[in-house]
Parts: C-alpha cells; sequence; structure tokens
C-alpha cells in the first residue's frame, strides 16, 4: 500500500510539473446571427498539441486584454476583404466585400496579443490585417490591379519561394514549396518591421514575418485537411509559444 501510495503520489507531482497545452485564440467570420469558424483551423491547432479557443467579436481594447490575459497565443485566421478605409483608400471595386465590425475586432485583439508578447499566426485576411495594424497596405484585387500574376484565387495552387532561414525554410528544409490560393487581395506596401519571406513567381508576397507575428497569405490548415504535409508547420508555430 505505502509503495502504491507513492508511486502514485509521484507521478501526481510528475503531471502538476509538465507544461500545459497552450491555450490558442482563434479569430472567427461574422454573418447576421453567428460567429463563424471553419473547423480546419481548430483542428490543426489541436493536432499541433494546442488547445483551440474560438474567439466572439470583441469591441474594446479591455475585451480584447481580458481574453488575451487567458490565451497564449493568437491565431487571425482568413475572411472577407480588410476595408480599404484602414489604410486610407476607398473601395476599389464590387469584388471588395469588407465587414468592418471585424476589421476592429481582429485589430483589437492583435493588439492585446503583441502587448501581452503573445505569438501570432496570421493566415490570408489574417496576413493582411496584421500588414494594414502595422502601417502597410493592400491590392485590393489583384486580377485588376496586378493583370500579370500567375493566377491566384479560386483554390488554384502554385510554388512560392522561401528566403533562407525564414520561419517556413527552417520548418522544411526547403527553397521552395507548393502551396494554395484562394485570395484576391495581397500585400502592397509593407507594414513597420515587416521582412518578407516567400514570394510567387510574379512577386506577390505569399509569407512574411514581424516581431511577435509569422504571416503567411495561403491556407496550411485547408492543406493540412485534405492530407497535405502541413502539421510540420502548425507544430513548428505551436513550438514558438512559452509553455505556462
Amino acid at each position: 500500500m505505502k509503495r502504491l501510495f507513492l508511486l502514485l503520489t509521484i507521478m501526481l507531482a510528475a503531471a502538476c510539473t509538465q507544461p500545459s497545452a497552450p491555450l490558442v485564440g482563434i479569430t472567427c467570420s461574422r454573418n447576421a446571427a453567428k460567429n463563424v469558424s471553419p473547423n480546419a483551423y481548430s483542428n490543426a491547432v489541436t493536432k499541433a498539441g494546442g488547445v483551440a479557443v474560438i474567439l466572439p467579436t470583441v469591441s474594446t481594447e479591455a475585451e480584447a486584454s481580458a481574453l488575451m490575459s487567458r490565451l497564449d497565443g493568437l491565431l487571425l485566421s482568413g475572411g472577407v476583404d480588410v476595408s480599404p478605409e484602414w489604410y486610407g483608400e476607398e473601395v476599389l471595386n464590387e469584388t471588395v466585400k469588407c465587414d468592418p465590425v471585424r476589421d476592429r475586432s481582429d485589430s483589437l485583439l492583435l493588439a492585446a496579443a503583441l502587448k501581452a508578447r503573445k505569438p501570432v499566426l496570421a493566415i490570408c485576411r489574417g496576413a493582411q490585417l496584421a500588414n494594414v495594424f502595422l502601417g502597410g497596405t493592400l491590392y485590393q484585387d489583384i486580377p485588376s490591379q496586378l493583370p500579370g500574376n500567375i493566377g491566384h484565387g479560386g483554390g488554384t495552387s502554385h510554388l512560392i519561394g522561401l528566403e533562407q532561414e525564414s520561419f517556413l525554410a527552417r520548418t522544411y528544409g526547403t527553397d521552395s514549396l507548393e502551396v494554395n490560393s484562394y485570395h484576391h487581395q495581397c500585400v502592397k506596401d509593407l507594414g513597420d518591421g515587416i521582412t518578407v519571406t516567400a514570394r510567387a513567381a510574379d512577386g506577390i508576397v505569399e509569407a512574411w514575418e514581424a516581431p511577435g507575428i509569422t504571416a503567411v497569405q495561403f491556407h496550411p490548415e485547408k492543406m493540412l485537411a485534405n492530407g497535405g504535409d502541413w502539421l510540420p508547420f502548425f507544430r513548428a508555430w505551436i513550438a514558438t509559444i512559452p509553455r505556462r
């Protein structure tokens, strides 16, 4: 009995000293009745060793700070276009679909994450919003503004070239990757502190990094869900999150 008690004590002590899985907040799209988050984001976080927390829309700095104080990382997910007014432009054409309420919510959460030094993963719209947040601008509609592009959007796939020592290059040990494309907007002028780490053959920015932020224009969570080798990407990002 004493041996059993000692074994249980040791097991409990070991469990208490193990770092907990990081809580990763995931931003949502919105419609008239609800917040919406595709399962692929939360599934990717879970498979990579994190715990996914779907975040509601916030409207104040206090709400954003309260959430980020309880979370360990932030994933800015994809969705509709970032409102051009956020970077000093008018809407270009009818292809630009925006949600100013979400723009504000995501920006508040991003500001709170950076202030609290919580790592941020920005995907597609998330990468665009983070660039604008840092003072950058966007091409509002690739087909009309960059007619010589290789054909982005619609789920097409293409190669991207990686910069040496970038997050993607370190993760995969290569200088190029095949990615998907669901976007009709992209980074134009870079925000403060941003380093471009991957481009498509037409020069369009496909990944960038800044202090506290890892950003990709493509959708690794979709490729992972479809059987692609993108679990290492999410595991590598989860590994950047300090454990409690």
